[in-house]
C-alpha cells in the first residue's frame, strides 16, 4: 500500500479553528478576568487530579510495563518505519530525543524538585528533612517523576502504532490514528477525530506556552542577576521574540537540519558541563548519590509509583507531573515516530524507556546533587534563594558556588535557553503534522505556530505569571481526554508489533 493515501497537502481546518479558536478564547479570558479564569483553571484541575489521578497512575506504570515486554519479546526485533536501516545516525537521533523531551524543564526542575524534596521529605520515606538520610529519597523521587514512566508514555507503545498505520498503512499522520483500531475508518473522518486531534493539540500547545513564557521570566530574572539588566517585560518580550525566532527558522529548516542542529550543540553544550561538574565540583557525592538513589528508586519502584496515601502531596507533585506528561503524549510519540524510521522496536523502547531515563537521572544528580551536596556543606546557600525566587534562583545558587561560577551561570542559561528551543521547534512541527497529516508539513503552516505560540506566551507574560500558570495548570485538565486516547495502546500496540512480526517474517503466523 502507498505511505501516503493523499498527495496534496489539506490543511485540517475543523481541527485548526477549535485548537487554534480555543486558545484564543483561553488568552482573551485571560486578559479580560485572570482572576476568574484561574479559579475555573484551578476547580477544573483539582477535579482532574482527585477522578482520574490514580488512573493515571496506573497508566503511567502499565504503559512502562507493557513496553518493556514487547521489547523482550520476539516482536523486538521488528524494524519500523518501513525502512530497512534508520535513516539518521544515532547520535542526531539520541541528541533530538534527549533535547526534545528533557526540554527545559531539564535544567530548572534538575536544580529545584531534589532540593524541593530535600528540604520536606516525600511522605513514603519516614526520614528527617534536610537531613544527610533526607539526600537519596530526595534524588529517588525526583527520578520516579522524571524517569522511567516518563519516558514511556512520551513515544515507546503509542509511536510503534504510529509508525506502522502511517508508513506501512498510508493513514494519515495524526492524533486520532492512535483510536483506529478501536474505531476504523470513523475515527478518520468526521467530529471524533477532529476533536481527537484538537484536545492533543491543545494540550500541547498549552505545556509549549507555558515554558516558552517561563523561560522569558526566568531568563530575564537570570540577566539581571549576572549581568544587571533590567528584570522587567520589555526584556522578557525580547527574549521571547529571540526565541520564536530560533526555533521557528529552526522547525521551518525541518528534522534533519535545524532541529538536529540545535540538539547536537545542546547535547554538547550538556556533556562539557556534565565534566566540568565532575572535575570541579562534588564528584564523590554525585557518583555516591546516584548509585544509592538509584537502588533506592529500583527497590521502592512499585510503592512509589502507586503511592496514594497522601492525596495533597501525590496531586501536586506526581499526579501534577503525569497529567503533565500525559497531555505531551500523542504529539511527543508523532515527532519520535517522524525520526525513528528504520529503528527496531528494541532499539526504540529500551532507548526511550531505560537508557534515556538513566541518562536523566545522572544529569539530575550532576545539577540537584551539587544543590544539596552545597546545602549540606553550608545551609541556606541554596534554599534560601530557592525559597524567595523560585527555581531561576535555585539555579543560579548552585551554578554560582562552582569555580567560574558567572561563566557556568551564563552556559547554563543558554542551556536552557536552547533545550526550550528544541521543545519549541519540534511540537511547532509537529502540531503542523497534525494540520496537514503528512511528515512534511508546509513551511507558511510551521511558520504560523511557532509565532502564535510565542506571541500567546508574550500576551500572557504582560498580564503577570498567573496567566502563564493557568495554562500551564490547564495541561493537566485536557490530560483527561488524552488520557483516554492513550489508554487502548495497551493492547494495541502489541497485537501490532506481532503482525508486523508475521509480516516480516519473524514469528510464524501459528505462534499467535
Amino acid at each position: 500500500m502507498s505511505n501516503r493515501r493523499q498527495h496534496a497537502v489539506i490543511i485540517d481546518w475543523p481541527v485548526f479553528v477549535l485548537s487554534g479558536g480555543f486558545l484564543l478564547l483561553f488568552v482573551g479570558l485571560a486578559i479580560v478576568d485572570l482572576e476568574r479564569l484561574s479559579t475555573l483553571v484551578n476547580s477544573a484541575f483539582g477535579y482532574a487530579t482527585l477522578l482520574f489521578g490514580g488512573y493515571w497512575q496506573l497508566l503511567m506504570l502499565l504503559t512502562f510495563l507493557v513496553a518493556v515486554l514487547v521489547a523482550s519479546s520476539s516482536s523486538g526485533r521488528v524494524r519500523l518505519g518501513n525502512l530497512d536501516a534508520p535513516d539518521m545516525d544515532t547520535y542526531k537521533w539520541l541528541s533530538i530525543i534527549m533535547c526534545t523531551l528533557l526540554a527545559g524543564g531539564g535544567v530548572f526542575w534538575a536544580a529545584a524538585e531534589p532540593m524541593a524534596h530535600f528540604l520536606s521529605s516525600p511522605p513514603l520515606f519516614a526520614v528527617e528533612s534536610k537531613s544527610a538520610q533526607a539526600v537519596y529519597p530526595a534524588l529517588a523521587q525526583s527520578y520516579m517523576h522524571w524517569g522511567f514512566l516518563a519516558w514511556s508514555i512520551l513515544g515507546s507503545l503509542t509511536a510503534i502504532i504510529f509508525m506502522y498505520l502511517h508508513y506501512h498503512k498510508g493513514l494519515p499522520l495524526k492524533p486520532r490514528i492512535l483510536l483506529y483500531p478501536l474505531f476504523g475508518e470513523r475515527v478518520l473522518h468526521g467530529w471524533l477525530g477532529a476533536i481527537v486531534d484538537a484536545f492533543c493539540v491543545i494540550a500541547v500547545v498549552s505545556g509549549t506556552v507555558g515554558p516558552i513564557g517561563f523561560l522569558g521570566l526566568q531568563v530575564s530574572f537570570g540577566l539581571s542577576e549576572l549581568f544587571g539588566v533590567a528584570d522587567n517585560y520589555s526584556t522578557q518580550v525580547l527574549i521571547i521574540v529571540a526565541l520564536i525566532i530560533l526555533y521557528t527558522l529552526s522547525a521551518v529548516s525541518g528534522v534533519t537540519r535545524g532541529i538536529q542542529i540545535l540538539s547536537r550543540f545542546n547535547i554538547g553544550l550538556a556533556i562539557f558541563l556534565i565534566g566540568f561538574i565532575l572535575v570541579l565540583g562534588p564528584t564523590g557525592f554525585i557518583f555516591d548519590s546516584y548509585i544509592q538513589s538509584l537502588g533506592l528508586l529500583v527497590s521502592e519502584f512499585i510503592p512509589m509509583a502507586t503511592f496514594r496515601a497522601d492525596s495533597d502531596w501525590v496531586n501536586g507533585w506526581t499526579v501534577f507531573f503525569w497529567g503533565w506528561f500525559i497531555g505531551y503524549g500523542p504529539l511527543m510519540a508523532m515527532f519520535i515516530a517522524r525520526i525513528s524510521r528504520g529503528r527496531t522496536v528494541r532499539e526504540l523502547i529500551v532507548t526511550l524507556s531505560i537508557t534515556a531515563p538513566l541518562v536523566t537521572y545522572f544529569w539530575f544528580t550532576i545539577v540537584g546533587g551539587s544543590g544539596i551536596a552545597f546545602e549540606l556543606a553550608s545551609p541556606g546557600v541554596i534554599s534560601i534563594p530557592y525559597a524567595e525566587s523560585g527555581m531561576p534562583a535555585a539555579l543560579l545558587a548552585i551554578t554560582q558556588q562552582l569555580p567560574m561560577g558567572f561563566v557556568v551561570s551564563g552556559l547554563f542559561l543558554v542551556l536552557t535557553t536552547v533545550f526550550v528551543a528544541t521543545t519549541g521547534d519540534s511540537m511547532t512541527y509537529t502540531v503542523s503534522m497534525v494540520m496537514t497529516g503528512t511528515d512534511d508539513p508546509p513551511t507558511a503552516l510551521r511558520v504560523f505556530w511557532g509565532v502564535m505560540m510565542g506571541v500567546l506566551a508574550a500576551i500572557l507574560i504582560s498580564i503577570g505569571a498567573g496567566g502563564v500558570t493557568a495554562l500551564q495548570s490547564f495541561i493537566v485538565v485536557t490530560a483527561v481526554p488524552v488520557s483516554l486516547i492513550l489508554l487502548p495502546s495497551l493492547w494495541n500496540a502489541p497485537k501490532v508489533a506481532k503482525t508486523m512480526a508475521i509480516e516480516q517474517g519473524l514469528i510464524e503466523p501459528s505462534n499467535g
